[in-house]
């Protein structure tokens, strides 16, 4: 069989929904646009700005600072951070729709100064050597192969001391033959890890005090809740988006809602230093 692309996530599909998003609360195409209007829409991983928040606190960035987002999406939290803190931040995203999106979102913020959004591979994109003091990502490690190959890169571009920190989906238990297929395919698990195989990278790359922290008890009731919310609003979310996007969303939110009551799929939150 076939290895499935980024795209048979539905999450990942019909980016520009945003747009539609933005019409229905009176934003017209090309408007100026700030931050806090913005991110009801942009953030796409579980406890929006707040997740971020606990990020910029664990890794202590500040105006000064210097730092990569990996899998940047809409570049909702690279945007929330650098209009918080000031800092620069470059965002790498692998898909050019949702870069494309991402890089016109932050021109109409006028953030383009400090959110630099480059679009590719993280295995291939340049990152030069210890050039950045904290590597952040949300939702995103999971769909990247080749993980220790991964680190080592992201420790390599990190100062010496730098910190890495993530949250992920990993895996719990042996999946069946259907949740192995909804994780390959519906999640685009390309390396979907257990939490031994997490540390044991993270240390061949020379990363230490290695926190690994699961989050699946608070993410699975917040997963459940999103899903009865979206089906709750789904006539208003029809009128908004028409109903291929709100099936596709509805079809992901549902797999994501059984993945984690299942009990073999798992949320965590790593925080790691560079040697």
């Amino acid at each position: 069989m076939a290895k499935p692309g980024i795209k048979s996530m539905q999450l990942y599909s019909h980016v520009d929904r945003i747009y539609n998003d933005l019409k229905s609360i009176g934003v017209k195409d090309q408007d100026p646009l700030n931050v806090k209007m913005l991110t009801p829409f942009d953030q796409l991983h579980y406890f929006g700005t707040d997740a971020v928040d606990e990020a910029i606190e664990a890794t202590g960035i500040t105006e000064d600072s210097k730092i990569l987002d990996v899998g940047a999406g809409l570049g909702g939290p690279a945007r929330y951070i650098a209009d918080k803190t000031g800092c620069h931040i470059t965002a790498v995203e692998l898909q050019p729709d949702m870069n494309d999106v991402a890089k016109s979102l932050t021109e109409r913020c006028g953030l383009s100064d400090k959110v630099e959004h480059v679009c590719g591979d993280i295995h291939e994109t340049e990152l030069a050597k210890a050039s950045y003091d904290a590597i952040v990502s949300w939702l995103a490690v999971y769909h990247i192969p080749e993980q220790n190959r991964l680190y080592q890169r992201l420790g390599n571009a990190l100062k010496p001391g730098g910190k890495l920190y993530f949250e992920d989906l990993f895996r719990k238990g042996d999946f069946s033959a259907k949740e192995q297929y909804e994780v390959d395919h519906l999640l685009y698990g390309a390396n979907m890890q257990t939490e031994q195989q997490y540390v044991h990278d993270l240390q061949r790359a020379n990363f230490s005090q290695i926190d690994f922290q699961e989050t699946t008890e608070m993410w699975t009731p917040h997963v459940a809740e999103r899903l009865d919310n979206w089906r709750a609003m789904a006539d208003y979310k029809t009128e908004v988006h028409g109903e291929d996007i709100v099936a596709a969303l509805d079809s992901f939110y549902d797999v994501v809602t059984r993945q984690f009551k299942g009990g073999k799929l798992g949320g965590v939150r790593v925080m790691a230093t560079a040697g």
